[in-house]
C-alpha cells in the first residue's frame, strides 16, 4: 500500500497554524459584581456572583440574617453592580415589671358620729400588678415599646374613713320601692329617701342575688350558707316587701351564683346553679336553668338541662328576660337565644373568649331594649398585632337588632365591665323610645382593674353624656347603673341609682345633679321597682 508522505512545507504550515489557533482564548462573559455592605456595626465590599438577590449575596458573603432582620433594598431584590446593602439587626424582647398599684382614699359621711369627728374604718394597702411589655431593638436602639399583658398580683384596699356629719341628707322624692344591700342586711326606701326600714336582719345576705320582683312586692335574694363552702355556697330566699313583719320564703334552692330574674308576667324566678368545689374558683357552673313560683308551694321546674357552656363553661352564663319572655343567654365564647320549650340553644354571635390567665372567667353582660327589639351587651374586641384575639384588653359596647338582624358597635372600648342598663319607655310624640345608661372605663387597656364613670346615651349611641362622677373624682366600682321606675316630678330627667364608695347617689339623666342619700359606706347591691 502507497504511503502518504507530507511535503516540508505543507507541514511547517499546518503546525503554524496550529500553533497561531491555540494561542487564541476565546472571550469571557465577565460574572462577577462588587457590591458594599454594610452590617453588625462596620461596612466593606464584597465580589459576589452576578444575578444574586439581595438574601443570597449576603449569605454568600458569609451573613446569617435573622427572622425579624430587615435590609435596604429588600432580601428579594436583585443585586447590580455598585450596590450598597444595608442589614439592621431586629429583637423582640419581653420584659416583665411589677408596678405597685396606690391605694385610694375614701371618705364616707357618717350620721351616727359628732359633728367632725373622724374614724378609720379600714387602712389603705397599695396593690400590686405585673406589666408585660414588647420592646422591638434595632443595632441594639429600642424603637418601640407596647404592653401586651396586665396582670393584677395583688388589689389595692382602699382607706376608708368616717367623718361624722350631724346634718341629714336631704330627703328626695321617689317612685316606687329602692331596695339595697348594707351590711349584709336588706333594706328599702319607699315614697321618700327620708322612709327607710330593714325587711330582712339575718345578717348574712351575700349579695350575688338582690332582685326586686317587677311591682316590688317581693326581694328575692341569696344567704350564705352555714355548711362548709365546699358543700353549699349559698341558698335562695324571698321576702314580701310590703309586710311591716316580713317573713321570710324558702325556695328550695341552693349554690345559686350567676343569675336569677324574675320571668316577665308570673310571680315565678328563673335560676341557674353550681356545684361547690374546694379548688379554685370554688364552684363548677352546672350552666342549666331552673324555675320556680314565689306564690305557689311546689318544687323548682327544670327549664335548661345542665351542660358544657361552652369555652370556660365551668365558670357559667348570663341570661335575661326581654319583655315579652325570651329568653337570651351570653356566655364567655358568644351569646344567643334560648328556646325554652325544647331547651336548646340557638346561637346569634361569637365572641372571642378573653383568656384570663386565671381562676376566672369573662362572661360578657347583656341586656334587652325596653322596646324588646334589640339587645345590648358587651363584647370582646380586637387588638392591634402582635396581640391576640384572647388576649386583647379592649371591650365594645354593642348591640344586636331583630327588625334588620344586624350587629353594631355603639361604644368603642367602653370597658369589660360596662354593664349597661335600660330606661323605662319613653314616649316622645307617638314614639317609644329609651335610653341606655352604662360604664365607662377610665383606662380603657386595664378595664379589668380599672374604675368606671357613669355614661348616658340614646338608645342608637347617639347624644353620649358623662354624668358621675366628676373627672376629678375617683371613678364608680363596676356595677349594673338602675333606673328610677318612673319619673319623679321637678327633676330634668330620670334618676339613675349607683353605689359610690359604698353610699347610695342617685344622679339625674337630665342635668347631671347629684345628691348624696346615705352615708355609713356599707351599701353593695341595689334594685328599684315600681309598686302598682
Amino acid at each position: 500500500m502507497p504511503r502518504l508522505t507530507l511535503r516540508p512545507s505543507l507541514l511547517a504550515t499546518i503546525l503554524f497554524l496550529v500553533t497561531l489557533l491555540t494561542s487564541c482564548k476565546s472571550p469571557q462573559l465577565n460574572s462577577e459584581i462588587t457590591i458594599t455592605i454594610t452590617a453588625d456595626g462596620s461596612t466593606r465590599d464584597v465580589t459576589v456572583t452576578q444575578g444574586l438577590t439581595v438574601s443570597q449575596a449576603l449569605e454568600s458573603a458569609g451573613i446569617t440574617i435573622g427572622s425579624l432582620d430587615k435590609t435596604e433594598p429588600p432580601l428579594y431584590t436583585v443585586t447590580s453592580n455598585g450596590d450598597v446593602i444595608t442589614l439592621t439587626r431586629v429583637e423582640e424582647v419581653f420584659e416583665t415589671e411589677e408596678v405597685v398599684i396606690a391605694f385610694e382614699r375614701q371618705v364616707v359621711r357618717n350620721e351616727t358620729l359628732p359633728e367632725g369627728e373622724t374614724r378609720l374604718v379600714q387602712a389603705g394597702v397599695n396593690g400590686l400588678q405585673e406589666i408585660t411589655y414588647r420592646k422591638i431593638i434595632e443595632d441594639k436602639i429600642e424603637t418601640s415599646q407596647s404592653i401586651v399583658k396586665t396582670t393584677v398580683i395583688k388589689e389595692a384596699l382602699p382607706e376608708i374613713v368616717m367623718v361624722g356629719a350631724q346634718t341629714s341628707f336631704v330627703p328626695l322624692n321617689i317612685p316606687g320601692t329602692l331596695a339595697y344591700l348594707a351590711g349584709g342586711n336588706a333594706w328599702i326606701m319607699e315614697g321618700s329617701t327620708a322612709n327607710r326600714r330593714v325587711i330582712v336582719s339575718t345578717g348574712d345576705l351575700d349579695g350575688r342575688i338582690f332582685t326586686l320582683s317587677p311591682n316590688g312586692e317581693y326581694l328575692v335574694f341569696t344567704r350564705k350558707s352555714s355548711k362548709p363552702a365546699d358543700e353549699e355556697i349559698n341558698t335562695l330566699w324571698a321576702v314580701r316587701t310590703r309586710n311591716l313583719d316580713p317573713k321570710l320564703i324558702s325556695l328550695q334552692a341552693k349554690n345559686v351564683v350567676h343569675f336569677a330574674a324574675w320571668i316577665p308576667g308570673t310571680n315565678s324566678i328563673a335560676y341557674s346553679t353550681v356545684e361547690p368545689r374546694s379548688a379554685a374558683p370554688g364552684w363548677q357552673a352546672n350552666n342549666d336553668l331552673y324555675r320556680v313560683s314565689i306564690t305557689n308551694s311546689g318544687s323548682p321546674k327544670r327549664i335548661l338541662y345542665p351542660s358544657s357552656g361552652g369555652v370556660y363553661g365551668w365558670w357559667g352564663m348570663n341570661f335575661a328576660f326581654a319583655p315579652d319572655g325570651r329568653l337570651a343567654y351570653s356566655r364567655p365564647d358568644g351569646i344567643g337565644l334560648v328556646d325554652q320549650d325544647s331547651g336548646r340553644l340557638k346561637p346569634l354571635l361569637d365572641i372571642t373568649p378573653l383568656n384570663t390567665h386565671s381562676d376566672w372567667a369573662w362572661i360578657p353582660p347583656l341586656v334587652w331594649g325596653a322596646d324588646g327589639n334589640g339587645l345590648y351587651f358587651v363584647s370582646h374586641a380586637t387588638a392591634p398585632a402582635p396581640i391576640s384575639g384572647e388576649e386583647s384588653p379592649y371591650f365594645d359596647l354593642s348591640a344586636i337588632s331583630f327588625k334588620n338582624e344586624a350587629a353594631v358597635s355603639l361604644v368603642n372600648s367602653a370597658g369589660m365591665f360596662s354593664y349597661p342598663a335600660i330606661s323605662p319607655i319613653q314616649y316622645a310624640s307617638r314614639e317609644a323610645a329609651f335610653q341606655v345608661a352604662y360604664l365607662q372605663s377610665i383606662f380603657i387597656d386595664q378595664s379589668e382593674s380599672s374604675r368606671y364613670r357613669l355614661i348616658v346615651m340614646d338608645r342608637d349611641g347617639s347624644n353620649s353624656r358623662t354624668l358621675f362622677p366628676p373627672i376629678d373624682k375617683n371613678g364608680l366600682e363596676p356595677q349594673t347603673p338602675v333606673w328610677a321606675p318612673a319619673e319623679v316630678e321637678g327633676q330634668s330627667g330620670e334618676f339613675i341609682a349607683v353605689t359610690y364608695q359604698g353610699n347610695l347617689w342617685l344622679v339625674d339623666s337630665g342635668n347631671s345633679n347629684t345628691y348624696q342619700v346615705t352615708g355609713d359606706g356599707l351599701i353593695t347591691r341595689l334594685d328599684w321597682k315600681y309598686k302598682l
